[in-house]
């Protein structure tokens, strides 16, 4: 009788066990909690950065295209202001654009800013020719014919692209060609070299 009421009032294995089960689901919870919201976080700054990359990169890709826009303008007063004016807005873009990733990704920012200057210095000058240039009055003119040479905004776009993925590969490796823009001058662009592969 003794040895019964002994065991209804101290403490069993069963129930300890009980409260070790209780303590492990609970920290297993909070584990996988935090594991799943760290996993979270990183793929959404992993996605955050890669817009933000890709943005940049179409910033560059606008004023690129400007040579083919100033060639084709209207004749008047409008088109000119329109033309000049939409300059201004992708330099603030391209501006914007380079302190966003000297905050949010400091190891891109230094190759985003060379591919702005080689962007700028390659087709600012293919403006300018554009503009000294009569203004096209039929529709077979529109068909300018020739391309506007893009090497050197290529090369710089490449190594971009190549810094870009180095930075996004911290969370993931995929090894995948750097494609030309339409209106490339090279048929593909290298994909990075063993040297650019480094975590």
């Amino acid at each position: 009788m003794v040895y019964a009421q002994t065991a209804q009032s101290g403490w069993t294995a069963a129930q300890t066990a009980i409260v070790i089960v209780a303590v492990i689901a609970i920290l297993g919870g909070i584990v996988s909690a935090s594991v799943t919201y760290t996993l979270n976080q990183s793929a959404a700054r992993r996605e955050r950065q890669a817009k933000a990359f890709a943005e940049a990169l179409n910033a560059v890709e606008d004023y690129a295209e400007m040579p083919y826009r100033v060639r084709r303008r209207r004749d008047t007063p409008e088109a000119r202001y329109d033309l000049t004016d939409e300059v201004s807005k992708i330099q603030s873009r391209l501006a914007y654009h380079q302190a966003l990733l000297q905050i949010e990704a400091p190891e891109v920012a230094a190759s985003y800013a060379t591919l702005v200057r080689a962007t700028k210095i390659q087709a600012g000058g293919q403006m300018r020719q554009a503009w000294q240039q009569p203004v096209l009055t039929t529709d077979a003119d529109m068909n300018l014919q020739v391309r506007y040479p893009r090497d050197q905004i290529d090369a710089a776009r490449g190594a971009c692209i190549a810094t870009m993925r180095a930075a996004l590969r911290r969370h993931r490796t995929r090894h995948a060609p750097t494609l030309p823009t339409a209106n490339s001058d090279q048929p593909e662009i290298p994909p990075p070299t063993a040297g650019d592969d480094q975590r």
